[in-house]
């Protein structure tokens, strides 16, 4: 079993060699605007494109709490749309995150990542504006993706 690494940096500019898959937390209203998804905006703009349909297009497909879409955006990169909140405030039902969705999320990205022989890169997912704890979150990585020896590098920002 591999562990998580943590280094300072931006995870939209993995490092390392090889396949990269980068995984971030998106909501189930279709929203895209706040949040470390700007900054994938603002390097790729197809992840943002696909989400948007994806979410557009769900009456046909698998957009709900849980699934994970997959946008390549180089040769060798990968970025992970996966619906783990509901909604994007928080309210009377608490924060967005939903714990349980992005355990799901991770078991498809544990499949993806293993499919492409890739690593997992990601900023603490779930914690920013959806409002989770990573003390829950890192559990489910550990589980899903280093328990399967899929190296995971986290990102801190700054």
């Amino acid at each position: 079993m591999s562990e998580i690494t943590y280094v300072r940096g931006d995870a939209t500019a993995p490092q390392g060699k090889g396949v990269k898959l980068i995984v971030h937390v998106c909501n189930d209203l279709g929203g895209w605007g706040r949040g470390f998804v700007l900054a994938l905006s603002h390097r790729w703009p197809g992840p943002e494109a696909a989400y948007r349909r994806w979410h557009r297009e769900r009456a046909g497909n698998d957009f709900a709490l849980g699934a994970a879409q997959f946008v390549q955006v180089a040769p060798y990169l990968w970025v992970a749309n996966m619906i783990g909140q509901r909604g994007m405030r928080t309210g009377s039902k608490g924060v967005p995150v939903r714990y349980e969705a992005i355990d799901t999320g991770l078991g498809a990205v544990a499949d993806r990542a293993a499919e492409l022989g890739a690593s997992v890169h990601m900023p603490r997912i779930g914690c920013g504006l959806a409002g989770g704890k990573w003390s829950r979150i890192e559990p489910l990585i550990e589980k899903r993706l280093t328990g399967r020896d899929i190296p995971v590098t986290v990102y801190d920002f700054g």
